[in-house]
């Protein structure tokens, strides 16, 4: 099965149609569509209607999900160094593996046009995103970006640091779902404490980073221990990968597996 009819067929599973976008309509129509997910202040758009008609014009990816003639998706990336793309923004409605599909056929773009990778940021705090990332995809985490994009005003984002991991996805294997790492037996350095983290020693060569549970809805309902875990993840993880551990999965508790030795 090829890459481009590999995700065709997730596309008509999520009972989506996903094609590149082309015209000032459509992308306005992704315009609309982020702006009723990240529901950004006015300016802050994560991604501009003129950004996205230079992209397309000059042979960068701006792809939409369909649902009939509604715009359920979208997925707007560019061309980066040594033959990567960068995908910059992709939202999609959660629970329908539309997200995937379209992570599928942006793998399709890329590799008919000679790409071998596909980078992009998440927030390290998400843990939904994590576990999609590392678990469904396969993509391993190769940087922590601290305060990477500066204040982000948005519905998501707002009133906390716009840390990052930086996501890189090799496309010369087929994708295949890995499998969650066990915890147990396992040191933990980062965990929950009700609603806010507790850190340890990192005594062994592999260890374990933990995530709050949900921390948009901390963001909302407790700032406080939001911001605490910020801080604490920035400070284990990203001193972790600083000193050269290298991220190689995720736990089905929702933990970092690191490896403090090459």
């Amino acid at each position: 099965m090829t890459s481009r009819e590999e995700a065709a067929g997730a596309a008509a599973k999520s009972g989506v149609v996903i094609r590149e976008l082309h015209e000032i309509g459509e992308f306005t129509q992704v315009y609309r569509l982020f702006e009723e997910i990240w529901r950004p202040d006015p300016g802050n758009a994560p991604v501009a209607v003129e950004m996205m008609i230079g992209f397309a014009h000059t042979g960068n990816y701006v792809a939409g999900a369909y649902e009939g003639e509604v715009l359920v998706g979208a997925s707007v990336g560019y061309r980066a160094a040594g033959g990567s793309l960068h995908s910059h923004v992709t939202g999609a409605a959660i629970g329908r593996g539309i997200g995937y599909a379209l992570k599928l056929h942006q793998r399709a773009w890329c590799l008919e046009r000679g790409l071998d990778r596909i980078t992009w940021t998440f927030d390290p705090l998400v843990r939904r995103n994590a576990r999609f990332n590392l678990v469904k995809l396969g993509a391993r985490p190769e940087e922590y970006l601290r305060d990477f994009y500066g204040v982000m005003a948005d519905a998501i984002n707002e009133g906390d640091s716009s840390d990052r991991l930086l996501a890189v996805w090799p496309l010369d294997e087929r994708p295949v779902e890995a499998r969650s790492e066990p915890a147990e037996g396992r040191v933990r350095v980062l965990e929950e404490a009700g609603p806010g983290p507790v850190e340890r020693p990192a005594d062994a060569d592999v260890v374990l980073v933990g995530t709050p549970h949900d921390v948009e809805r901390l963001r909302r309902e407790d700032p406080a221990a939001a911001r605490a875990w910020r801080a604490a993840v920035r400070k284990v993880l990203g001193g972790l990968m600083e000193a050269g551990g290298r991220v190689d999965g995720f736990t089905d508790r929702g933990d970092y597996v690191v490896s403090l030795t090459g």
